[in-house]
């Protein structure tokens, strides 16, 4: 017995129904960001939300990575992320999930204790942290985040 269609069409949300209901998404790029000609944004706002993408310990607007290992890596990643909340009027405060990539977990110990100076320490967000066989540029640290921006 074949059932028969009811002619309810799937709930997928698609763009168009999204920008009418009120929740458009906006694409972010500093000029710098799209000087280097990227293949992602640096970050997508979806509502009281801004997503940024993961970034590296690079040198600001080139693809290479900063001297001085994990360390250094860890701290240009952390301003290169803070340059992208305040291009958008945020802070660390506004940042409640991280996601920590590591080329190498036992280097976690190291990250952490400059990671942890960018946040209160009654108020750290949420994070997730695995390793990885590759990170791009051959980076050690990638950090991607997600900032509320409701109070904005």
């Amino acid at each position: 017995m074949r059932a028969k269609r009811s002619g309810m069409r799937c709930n997928k949300p698609k763009r168009k129904q999204a920008v009418r209901e009120g929740t458009a998404m906006e694409f972010i790029n500093s000029r710098a960001a799209k000087a280097a000609k990227l293949p992602f944004s640096q970050a997508v706002r979806v509502g009281d939300i801004l997503y940024l993408s993961g970034a590296l310990g690079n040198v600001p607007g080139k693809l290479e990575l900063v001297p001085g290992g994990i360390v250094a890596e860890t701290r240009q990643t952390m301003e290169n992320i803070g340059a992208v909340l305040k291009e958008n009027g945020l802070t660390f405060a506004d940042v409640f999930k991280c996601t920590v990539m590591l080329a190498d977990m036992s280097r976690w110990a190291e990250f952490n204790r400059i990671y942890i100076t960018y946040f209160d320490p009654d108020r750290l967000p949420a994070r997730s942290a695995f390793g990885t066989n590759g990170l791009a540029l051959g980076a050690q640290v990638e950090l991607e985040c997600c900032a509320y921006s409701g109070n904005r």
